[in-house]
């Protein structure tokens, strides 16, 4: 039924991305003139749709991976929305306030690569949790006709490693995590997680990153609006989507040097500024959550792997040798769970990555294709 819904879900997103898509192919028949005033009105409405959708997801979809997905999505289709309308009043860019004011985005989105390619080094982390994950779903497999001692303590080894990586070392005080430290797993684990941040210096810092793009945001004051003729109003909401969505990867994915204040300028009276300023606060509340605070990633799929591994643990921690059938049952029925996470995570890691890659990858066209209109306007 969950699957039903997500599928259906997922199908009304997308068909509104193809009706947004027919919208800005419509646009491109239009006289100049009328693309330059319409064009730029439609842009604020098409964000308000699509950041409406994604604030209208349940508890259970926010944050999840296919969540994730579809913000992704959203932001991509902004991202070429805007620079549809950018080409079309390439005549605008070199001008005062508007050369500034693309100036400043684009050294935005060349902050917002750093911060793609540390999400993406996360994502590998998440990868090596899967090999634990593997152990523990081969030796505690449900098909079998009975646990033995040796299984129930290769899980546990592979379960107490997991049970470290999924909560962040500075902020983590639990019995599990203390728990590592007396079997001598700190130092080891901590060398493993390390290895995988190569993209960004030991000294980098995600949080100071976010801080960086958000610097200096403000809302077009009215004589920058005129002058530009209203594209400074395209700028901002750009400039405001960038720092919102790579905020909500930080939050949600692992990497380094975390954090989630960040302070948005964002008014209602923007038609997608209620629901952005709605899923900031939806996420803000999830990170001040007792059992979320510790994580090292605030993405739904975390919080499962994070259950169930505690779950199993407390499990194979109570058998002193063999199980009995009662144990052995509800071991069985653990793994069931834990084998439903692992399953859901593999397949869409991999789908984030590649749009992770996109964005990297939109972000740089854009930048490149805006500065060559700004210096040789037509």
């Amino acid at each position: 039924m969950e699957l039903q819904s997500s599928s259906a879900t997922f199908a009304s997103f997308s068909r509104s991305l193809l009706n947004l898509h027919r919208d800005l192919d419509d646009l491109q028949q239009e006289p100049a003139g009328w693309i330059q005033e319409q064009g730029i009105d439609a842009f604020q409405l098409h964000v308000a749709e699509l950041f409406a959708e994604l604030s209208a997801a349940g508890g259970d979809d926010l944050l999840s991976l296919t969540w994730i997905r579809k913000l992704l999505d959203a932001f991509l289709f902004c991202q070429e929305e805007f620079r549809f309308i950018l080409f079309n009043n390439r005549h605008l860019l070199s001008r005062s306030p508007m050369d500034r004011l693309i100036s400043d985005f684009y050294d935005r989105g060349v902050k917002a690569l750093d911060l793609c390619n540390a999400i993406r080094d996360g994502i590998e982390q998440v990868r090596q949790w899967e090999k634990l994950m593997e152990i523990v779903l081969i030796a505690l497999d449900p098909r079998q006709s009975f646990i033995s001692q040796g299984q129930i303590r290769r899980s546990e080894k592979a379960l107490i490693d997991l049970a470290f990586f999924i909560h962040d070392e500075k902020e983590s005080s639990s019995v599990t995590v203390q728990r590592n430290r007396s079997f001598s797993l700190q130092q080891r684990a901590a060398g493993h997680y390390r290895s995988y941040s190569w993209s960004v210096s030991r000294s980098w810092s995600a949080a100071k990153q976010l801080q960086a793009i958000g610097n200096n945001i403000y809302f077009p004051r009215s004589h920058e609006v005129v002058a530009t003729s209203g594209l400074a109003n395209s700028v901002f909401t750009m400039n405001s989507l960038l720092h919102f969505v790579m905020w909500v990867l930080v939050a949600a994915i692992p990497c380094q040097d975390r954090g989630l204040q960040a302070h948005f300028s964002i008014l209602k009276s923007f038609p997608w500024g209620a629901s952005v300023i709605s899923l900031h606060e939806r996420i803000m509340e999830e990170s001040k959550k007792r059992e979320r605070k510790k994580s090292v990633g605030l993405l739904k799929e975390i919080h499962q792997l994070e259950k169930c591994t505690l779950r199993l643990l407390q499990l194979t921690e109570s058998v002193e040798q063999f199980p009995e059938r009662e144990e052995e049952e509800m071991i069985r029925q653990a793994v069931l769970g834990f084998g439903h996470v692992y399953n859901s995570m593999k397949d869409d890691l991999d789908l984030l990555e590649r749009q992770i890659r996109h964005v990297f990858h939109e972000i740089v066209h854009s930048r490149i294709d805006g500065l060559d209109c700004l210096h040789k306007p037509k």
